[in-house]
């Protein structure tokens, strides 16, 4: 994947830090790597090495860097881009797989054996898919020891190690330092009274990439926050995760804008049920709220657009809302065609409090877990009232229920965006914007185009983009492969969006 080292040490000569995570630099005369933007002095060319990642770095028997702490530099937007088989392993990875099925459960959930995976992701990345969950373990145990009070070994195991001894292994070689030292050091450096420490409160700071507007997709997702699962206080978010071993609340805020130099980040509050799920969390919520995407990249390609190009020129920073579960956004995607955003936050309401498993207390102001497949089915034979929809949008939502549940449809991280959306389109009352929408915000597919959306087509007129869908569908193929960005700002223009439907301009999303 480095297929330019002269370029990738120009970019570290100019500590440019729109190159953080997409390569690291391994300096052979200290055996430290950093990140491009590290403030330490450039070495010379010849003793530089680029790593494709962090992973890499160490397997080649390089430490992090204590100074630039290249471990937490926002992910690859490398990952978000590409739908092959290894940026889909990646994803899966970045989800705790392998810490929770081993190699051979990425590898089964990928479709392949052990032995191919592993030449695939090691030919890409540099290291085999073991490596890279050991680098993502050390990465969270050395922000759980630097941001928070908990015990080591609760950090040991919470960072997804089997024992507290390969914790203490694992960060003497990568870091040449204890947990305690790292945790003194951190003491020294930044002082002042670390985040909660409790058996279930965790602190965190998500970094992102600047430019980063969270103002207009914290709003988005506070819009849209359906009762009993989401709240928001305006500048707040809140809602409940399912996770692998439990469940979680985690609370979303950003500080000031971030347009220049100032951190692209949003502030975290996590409460958890098993502190095992906390990296699985940590990734969904920066799926979430798109962490790792390349704004430099997207506004060069959309910038010189003659119609939307001043639109995201004013507001570079601007987001795609994802995902913290695909099923969940499979759901409510049915629930919302044609239906006012309000309409859609009532209906996914009433199934929620008829089939979501509630808390064991109201936290937050959420009270329950979105509903998993089997128990939408089971609710739509014992609760029909909690399907006040169209006949047809309720067998879609139970044919899709039962597909996720029965494993013919998988809406994950791992997900090859092609074959899911021929999937859900196969499906009864599901049509291409549906399946279209759950690419762009579960997969985080960045070229998904809902062309019959009515908000895109008001907002496209309003531009100056006149003459139907086949005029916006030929101008929207000079937007690849940011298509879904430029959704996001089409979106972001002031037509009336709250008498606005969710769904497709003409008839229902129905095969």
């Amino acid at each position: 994947m480095i297929e330019d080292p002269d370029r990738c040490y120009l970019a570290a000569q100019g500590k440019d830090a729109r190159f953080d995570g997409w390569f690291f630099v391994g300096v052979t005369s200290t055996g430290i790597y950093c990140r491009p933007s590290c403030p330490a002095r450039t070495p010379k060319r010849e003793h530089v090495r680029f790593h494709a990642s962090s992973a890499a770095a160490q397997q080649a028997g390089f430490r992090a860097c204590l100074r630039c702490r290249p471990d937490a530099s926002p992910g690859s937007p490398e990952w978000n881009v590409r739908a092959d088989v290894v940026a889909r392993a990646m994803r899966l990875i970045r989800d705790g797989i392998v810490d929770r099925d081993g190699v051979e459960g990425l590898a089964r959930r990928l479709g392949y054996s052990v032995r191919q995976l592993h030449r695939l992701v090691t030919a890409e990345v540099g290291t085999g898919p073991l490596a890279i969950a050991r680098a993502q373990r050390s990465q969270t145990a050395r922000l759980l020891l630097e941001t928070t009070d908990l015990p080591v070994s609760q950090v040991a195991f919470a960072s997804g190690f089997a024992s507290v001894r390969q914790c203490n292994d694992t960060m003497r070689q990568i870091f040449a330092d204890t947990p305690t030292g790292l945790r003194q050091r951190a003491a020294r450096t930044v002082g002042g009274p670390r985040g909660a420490g409790g058996t279930q409160g965790i602190h965190l700071r998500l970094p992102g990439r600047r430019p980063f507007d969270h103002r207009s997709l914290l709003d988005f997702l506070g819009a849209r926050a359906v009762p009993g699962i989401e709240s928001t206080d305006g500048t707040t978010y809140s809602r409940t995760l399912r996770l692998p071993h439990g469940h979680a609340v985690v609370s979303l805020a950003g500080g000031e804008r971030s347009d220049g130099d100032g951190p692209g980040s949003v502030d975290a509050d996590l409460r958890l049920s098993d502190q095992r799920d906390l990296t699985t969390a940590v990734s969904r919520c920066r799926q979430l709220l798109d962490l790792d995407a390349d704004p430099v990249a997207v506004l060069d390609t959309l910038g010189p657009d003659p119609h939307l190009g001043p639109l995201v020129v004013g507001n570079p920073g601007r987001r795609v809302p994802g995902a913290v579960d695909g099923f969940e956004l499979a759901v409510r995607a049915v629930i919302g065609q044609q239906v006012s955003v309000g309409g859609a936050r009532t209906v996914a309401g009433r199934l929620v409090q008829s089939a979501g498993d509630p808390l064991p207390g109201a936290d937050r102001g959420v009270t329950h877990l979105f509903p998993t497949p089997a128990a939408l089915v089971e609710a739509a034979e014992r609760d029909p009232g909690a399907f006040a929809m169209p006949a047809g949008r309720r067998r879609a939502l139970v044919a899709l229920a039962t597909s996720v549940d029965l494993g013919s449809v998988v809406i994950d991280p791992g997900s090859d965006p092609g074959e899911l959306r021929a999937a859900l389109v196969a499906l009864p009352g599901i049509g291409p914007w549906t399946a279209e929408y759950v690419a762009m915000r579960a997969l985080r597919d960045p070229d998904a185009f809902l062309a019959t959306d009515l908000g895109i087509r008001r907002a496209a007129e309003a531009l100056g983009l006149a003459g139907g869908g086949a005029a916006l569908r030929h101008a929207s193929e000079g937007w690849r492969p940011w298509r879904s960005y430029a959704m996001a700002h089409l979106w972001s223009l002031p037509v009336p969006r709250h008498h606005l439907p969710e769904g497709p301009m003409k008839g229902r999303d129905a095969a």
